[in-house]
């Protein structure tokens, strides 16, 4: 055969044929249309949760259970003084107030829904006036110790 775009082909056993089930006998998958004999799978209509088992003890009771959650938690977005520092350093910080609206506008939080923590890793000598929803004992003082002032948020 000559090569060319009027000659193109699959390659050989790249295509199967659709299994054509429930068309009869003479489909070659007639009789129980590939289902099996028997039971709730061949029958019409037979519906099992992604999950189900069979009746087996399903993995989610086998497993052992321990510890707590509590449904409390508060999971903080911690920045850093240091990181402040940074961005005060870069020219990115300019407001006389910083709070958590605006560390999400200039790109120092991911979201603007999770509550902010400061944290005290790291130096900072800019004065700067933060407000958050909540401090660490290290991070308030060297804040304060720069001249800066904390503002607690309610969330």
């Amino acid at each position: 055969m000559t090569k060319g775009l009027n000659n193109l082909q699959y390659a050989k056993g790249s295509r199967k044929r659709v299994k054509r089930i429930g068309r009869g006998q003479g489909s070659g998958h007639g009789g129980t249309a590939t289902k099996g004999n028997k039971g709730q799978h061949s029958r019409t209509g037979a519906k099992f949760r992604n999950w189900f088992e069979g009746g087996q003890m399903p993995l989610s009771r086998r497993i052992p259970k321990f510890g707590f959650v509590s449904p409390f938690r508060v999971e903080y977005q911690g920045v850093n003084v240091s990181r402040l520092e940074d961005l005060a350093a870069k020219g990115k910080i300019t407001a006389e107030k910083i709070d958590p609206e605006y560390l999400f506008s200039i790109g120092a939080i991911s979201s603007r829904n999770r509550p902010v923590k400061i944290l005290g890793d790291g130096e900072i000598t800019k004065k700067l006036t933060i407000a958050a929803h909540a401090f660490s004992k290290t991070a308030k003082q060297k804040i304060e110790a720069a001249g800066g002032s904390v503002e607690t948020v309610a969330r």
